[in-house]
């Protein structure tokens, strides 16, 4: 099923999407939804979008995150993508201060989404250890499928 299918799959699916991008945009990004919620959304809403579409999506979350937040999360990324053996090719340094950047930060989320599609949703746990409850990877995770959804909303 597409993002398109998926939004488009009725009213109150996408009054569920709208929902929860209203709740993204008037918190703190890591506030508003349960961790399970913020799993099934990203699931649901990344498995449909392309590279690109998924980058920017990215792009923007990260820029509603902390420059401290955005290093965490990077760090948090590369250190999972290292235990479950992920190429992480350039992104692999340990020169953190480039995932204060939303842009480089997106692309390494990029890299990482198509090396283990997987490994990003794990985050949040179920599927291979996870950090359940970490804020950080909340935010993230929330991020992309609430960008991703808004942009297929046009708004």
């Amino acid at each position: 099923m597409s993002i398109m299918d998926l939004l488009g799959a009725g009213k109150p699916r996408r009054q569920e999407y709208e929902d929860f991008v209203g709740r993204y945009e008037q918190g703190e990004p890591h506030e508003g939804y349960a961790d399970d919620e913020v799993k099934s959304r990203y699931d649901e809403v990344s498995s449909g979008l392309d590279d690109n579409e998924y980058e920017e999506s990215a792009q923007e979350a990260f820029q509603r995150m902390s420059p401290q937040q955005r290093r965490e999360f990077g760090q948090m990324l590369r250190q999972q993508g290292r235990e479950d053996g992920v190429s992480l090719g350039e992104h692999d340094g340990d020169d953190d201060e480039r995932y204060e950047d939303p842009r480089q930060l997106a692309r390494m989320t990029r890299h990482v989404r198509k090396e283990k599609p997987n490994l990003l949703g794990g985050l949040l746990g179920g599927g291979g250890g996870g950090a359940l409850g970490n804020p950080i990877a909340k935010a993230a995770l929330a991020g992309v499928a609430a960008m991703a959804a808004k942009r297929m909303f046009g708004r």
